[in-house]
């Protein structure tokens, strides 16, 4: 399963910008669109760089109206709506938190403001909906979608000179007034991260600032994704490309996601470690704060010999890691239980099935400038049980100290 691979290439894309597409695929077909509306979805933590894109957009798509909720206005209790195209604002307007959160109000008020342009008769064909700075395009994605209309494509603006420094970032949204709910304990960090890497298009800002570890930066973190400068590519094309809610959601799931690829490119490195022996629980544990401030992004899934049959995700930015059960291996489930398995998880394992093992694994992924490979390799590797530790057999692995029980709130 490909991570969000927007379909078809780019023809007006500048020399070198990488796609992220098979140049062997032909033109396809634009997906019918709802009452002849398509909703792309463009957002991004570099507000500079989400602007930009937006107005390119109302600049070079006829009948395309921007729709923007200012979330800064939540501590006053309400959520400030805009509805504008390339002349200027259409209109503007409030609508009240509901459950005393910002996005909740925005799913609200997001889905009959799409359905008014598409019934006002105006000729809109594009509704380009530009997210808040900390709002994430996965949710909102699966809410139009839901509602029936024609999700055209998810974008991403990223400021190249500015991405290892939100990636660095591990301040709560809290405290740098970005949360969307009083509850929201998110840093900048990991946001930014499931913001780049759910899009399958990037709309690249021309940086002077950026420098070539910055793109190779942005190459290796999502290197399917088509990347489109906002200023001489073909944006609007990128718009009407085509996304798959469920194929995207499937991308980011940690059983099944195609994650980066070994690469070494202007002083940034991506690791790809992939074992079959389990980890010793207070070994890995012990070595958490050395693995997560060794790269400036790491993600994947692992396993735990106290916890044989249960799937483990790693995602890690900011200097911050979060450990989360994803469920059952599928080795782990009996065969009756295969059946509700969607299938792309299944085609998933069967790529990496093992024989004694199924398809428990270690497959983690680090990516950094000056990324230090061996030695992040070697302290992975003395995580691992030892030959005597894994002879002993999964009875004794499940009395192994249980390091990760507060972690995982168990």
């Amino acid at each position: 399963m490909t991570a969000g691979h927007e379909p078809g290439a780019d023809p007006g894309a500048e020399p070198g910008a990488d796609s992220g597409a098979d140049p062997d695929d032909g033109p396809r077909a634009r997906p019918a669109a709802r009452g002849g509306l398509y909703v792309a979805l463009v957002g991004g933590l570099h507000a500079d760089a989400r602007k930009e894109a937006v107005e390119r957009l109302l600049a070079t798509v006829p009948g395309s109206v921007a729709l923007h909720h200012d979330l800064s206005t939540a501590p006053e209790g309400t959520v400030t709506r805009t509805v504008r195209d390339a002349g200027g604002v259409l209109s503007t307007g409030d609508t009240p938190l509901v459950n005393d959160c910002a996005c909740c109000a925005l799913r609200e008020d997001l889905v009959p403001e799409i359905a008014r342009l598409r019934d006002s008769g105006a000729g809109v064909r594009l509704a380009v909906v530009e997210l808040w700075d900390s709002v994430e395009p996965k949710a909102m994605a699966e809410v139009v979608a839901a509602h029936g209309f024609t999700v055209s494509a998810v974008i991403t603006a990223v400021d190249p000179a500015l991405l290892l420094p939100y990636l660095g970032n591990g301040d709560d949204l809290a405290d740098v007034g970005l949360a969307a709910a009083a509850t929201d304990q998110r840093t900048v960090a990991d946001t930014w991260a499931r913001q780049l890497e759910y899009a399958p298009v990037l709309a690249v800002a021309d940086s002077p600032e950026a420098d070539d570890e910055d793109r190779a930066l942005l190459a290796q973190l999502h290197p399917t994704a088509r990347r489109v400068p906002i200023g001489h590519g073909d944006l609007a094309g990128a718009a009407f490309g085509g996304f798959d809610v469920e194929a995207a959601a499937a991308a980011q799931h940690p059983a099944c996601a195609r994650l980066p690829a070994d690469a070494d490119e202007a002083g940034v490195s991506t690791l790809v470690w992939h074992r079959r022996r389990p980890f010793h629980p207070e070994r890995l544990y012990a070595a958490l704060e050395d693995l997560t401030c060794a790269a400036a992004r790491s993600r994947g899934r692992f396993w735990l010999a106290d916890r044989p049959d249960t799937l483990l995700h790693w995602d890690a930015a900011g200097g911050a890691l979060c450990v989360e059960s994803a469920g059952p291996w599928l080795a782990a489930l009996p065969d009756a239980a295969w059946e509700m398995v969607p299938p792309v998880r299944r085609a998933a394992a069967a790529l990496d099935w093992h024989p004694e093992h199924g398809d428990c694994c270690q497959h983690l992924v680090f990516t950094s400038p000056g990324l230090d490979r061996d030695g992040l390799a070697d302290l992975l590797e003395s995580c691992l049980l030892t030959d005597a530790e894994y002879a002993a057999g999964r009875a004794a692995w499940k009395r192994l100290p249980p390091a990760f029980d507060t972690l995982l709130e168990v």
